[in-house]
């Protein structure tokens, strides 16, 4: 059954990118005029974790499994096998994975066989056997039967040709003082080739004698591979590529043997987490093969990186997804990288996002806003999306008229049938932000700049810090991760509103502590200590997470008529975006509504530990003074609650905000201007989904 992957079209389509590569409509249904003629592009999906990249390829497998030859490899989960000897490593574990994968019969060809492969693994299984110690070489023996089993499945999976091996390496062993890695391999080469290959393989053999120094001479290949990948270094890295080599030629005679003609489409080599050196290692082979010999494989390499910017992609051509939906052009240089296709995801739009919650909640129960939010909040992240719309989907029927995205990270949605349901919040930021500890990051969420974090790491995580600078660790890894650490034009420290509001939302509720929450007070409490005893936007924006406005109030009115309108708006912009101290599963509407609104508020969801947001001014104003004072608590109130990434769009709330700006126009002698601009472009902004511009109307939204 085919998965809803939004706005992948462009690719799984019957007249999509993957059906142009391989030359087949999905389940292979018919046939499809090869785009790139027989040089197909090397396509690398990019896009940060959370994109889609993984369930794109697993879509495709899916797909395509059982109507061409079809494997797919996580290059960053390569297990190694347990006491393995020398000759495994990740590339040879992977190659004989592969070629596993890609054996199987499909409609209309004989399996896959992999002889030229096997030999090349054989061979260099070899260079760890000893004459003392005949179990070794059983075990690693054994480990390639079902690669030798591609070759005759009777003979390949059958015990008894693992005895006849070892029998032959004991009279090798006893024939030659000094044996090498070359040695054995011929020895074990030639007893594999007499015990398991039949006629029709056994030229394969031949292959080898293209390799360095074999001078035509099949054995004398195997010989010097086995040597080289013992050297080790530069020597064992031109072996490996020649194993790459290997498998692709397999793949190649299948198409081109003894039955030629009788496949359709072409074979499809699915790579995820290929920015990893693996990935890489099975890449370059392949490319320069094609580049530097003019090799026509017919190997559709489909790949998946985190790292847009990696090295290995900088001679690429690059197009965004909806761009291939027709034509993906890839013309090729003298450079070995241009022969790859990169692709970048794209976010969902606020269409598919749309469709995603129609689809887990098909009869409109939950508030006809809440996919709208959810899609500023995610930025249109596919994981975000899809797990938020099936935690909508999920909801009891009595939460759902009132959900949030703030009350759909506090939910637990059901992953896997077999599982009991898991939290949303922990589980979305485990797959964005796979750390082996969350805390850290947690913690110095709340910070604004590298200087606010190493600040917050001395105070709240000191033993972090026997470890170097916990603010540059964590910075760095965010940066590894493809995650914006203080993003340009962002004055947090985590610039991704969605990690940024996860990890406060662990910050806040991972202690279980209601209603103290020790861990986000003493957080905040820090940074506003640090920020020192002058009322400024910083400081103010902690005292708002804390939920304390009056300060921030009265700060806005004692400066409001300065002539720097747009400094002003900019503060009140900041001080705004703080987090809102939400509580766990509390009931009624959020109580910033009714102050944005005027009104007193209901429920319980005032944040416990401040003042009551619907408090009088403070004692002494005159008249006007106490208007304007009552004005800008509404104005803050409306900001706070139209910027919330967790909070939902609020058409009634912006309408009162475009009206108090308004207002404040005619009561500035200077700015007006700014203040009149503001209440036209503000509205316009938070319903589109942007931050508030500054200057307002300006189109980047800065």
């Amino acid at each position: 059954m085919d998965r809803e992957l939004y706005g992948r079209e462009a690719v799984l389509d019957d007249g999509g990118l993957v059906a142009r590569l391989c030359g087949l409509t999905r389940h292979g249904d018919a046939r499809v005029a090869y785009e790139h003629g027989d040089d197909p592009p090397v396509t690398v999906f990019t896009g940060g974790r959370g994109t889609g990249k993984t369930a794109l390829l697993k879509e495709v497998r899916n797909r395509y499994r059982g109507c061409t030859p079809l494997a797919l490899l996580d290059c960053a989960r390569v297990e190694p096998p347990a006491d393995h000897g020398p000759g495994w490593t990740p590339l040879t574990g992977a190659l004989s994975e592969l070629a596993v994968q890609f054996s199987p019969k499909v409609p209309g060809a004989s399996p896959v066989r992999f002889p030229r492969l096997s030999l090349g693994l054989v061979a260099v299984a070899a260079i760890g056997w000893s004459r003392e110690d005949d179990e070794r070489a059983r075990r690693d023996l054994q480990r390639l039967g079902p690669l030798l089993a591609t070759v005759d499945p009777t003979r390949g999976a059958a015990a008894h040709w693992v005895g006849k091996v070892l029998a032959k390496l004991a009279a090798t062993f006893a024939e030659t003082a000094a044996p090498l890695a070359g040695v054995l391999a011929e020895a074990t080469v030639e007893t594999v080739i007499e015990e398991v290959f039949g006629r029709l393989q056994r030229s394969a053999e031949g292959w080898y004698g293209g390799y360095r120094n074999a001078g035509g001479r099949g054995k004398a290949g195997l010989q010097q591979l086995a040597n080289d990948f013992e050297q080790g270094g530069r020597r064992r890295g031109e072996a490996e590529a020649f194993l790459v080599g290997a498998l692709t030629e397999d793949l190649l005679h299948a198409y081109t043997g003894f039955r030629r003609g009788s496949r359709i489409g072409r074979p499809l080599l699915l790579l995820d987490d290929a920015h990893e050196p693996l990935g890489r290692q099975l890449v370059e082979p392949i490319l320069r093969a094609r580049s530097a010999e003019g090799r026509r494989d017919r190997l559709v390499v489909l790949a998946a990186s985190r790292i847009r910017d990696h090295e290995a992609l900088r001679q690429a051509t690059r197009l965004r997804l909806p761009e291939t939906a027709h034509r993906a052009p890839c013309p090729r240089g003298a450079s070995v990288g241009s022969g790859i296709l990169v692709v970048e995801l794209t976010p969902l739009s606020p269409a598919q996002t749309r469709g995603a919650f129609d689809r887990h909640d098909p009869a409109g129960r939950t508030p006809a806003e809440l996919s709208r939010a959810v899609h500023r909040l995610t930025g249109g992240r596919p994981l975000g999306v899809v797990l938020l719309g099936r935690a909508a989907g999920e909801a009891p029927a009595h939460l759902k008229p009132d959900l949030t995205p703030g009350r759909l990270l506090d939910l637990t949605v059901e992953l896997r049938e077999d599982s009991p349901p898991v939290p949303v919040a922990p589980a979305l930021l485990a797959e964005l932000l796979p750390v082996p500890r969350l805390g850290p990051y947690a913690v110095l969420a709340a910070a604004h700049d590298e200087e606010s974090a190493r600040v917050l790491a001395h105070a709240r995580l000191p033993s972090e810090s026997r470890d170097g600078d916990v603010a540059l660790r964590v910075r760095d890894r965010l940066r590894a991760e493809d995650w914006a650490a203080s993003a340009p034009g962002s004055r947090h420290f985590v610039g991704d509103p969605l990690l940024r509001a996860l990890l406060l939302h662990r910050l806040r509720f991972e202690d279980g502590d209601h209603p103290r929450y020790a861990a986000w007070h003493a957080v905040h409490e820090t940074l506003r200590r640090h920020y020192g005893p002058e009322p400024g936007p910083y400081r103010l924006h902690h005292d708002l997470a804390l939920g304390r406005t009056e300060d921030a109030v009265t700060h806005l009115r004692a400066t409001f008529p300065e002539p720097d309108v747009l400094g002003w708006l900019g503060r009140l912009r900041f001080v705004a975006s703080a987090p809102y101290p939400r509580e766990r599963d509390a009931t009624g509407p959020d109580p910033r509504r009714a102050v944005a609104l005027g009104r007193a508020p209901t429920g319980d969801r005032t944040p416990a530990g401040g003042p009551d947001p619907a408090a009088g001014p403070p004692a002494g104003l005159g008249a006007d003074a106490v208007e304007l004072h009552l004005a800008l608590r509404r104005l803050l109130h409306a900001v706070w609650l139209l910027t919330d990434p967790l909070a939902l769009p609020d058409d009634e709330v912006a309408d009162r905000l475009s009206y108090e700006l308004r207002r404040l126009s005619g009561r500035h002698l200077s700015g007006s201007g700014s203040l009149w601009d503001a209440a036209t472009h503000w509205p316009r902004d938070i319903r589109a989904r942007r931050e508030p511009s500054l200057p307002p109307g300006r189109e980047d939204g800065v």
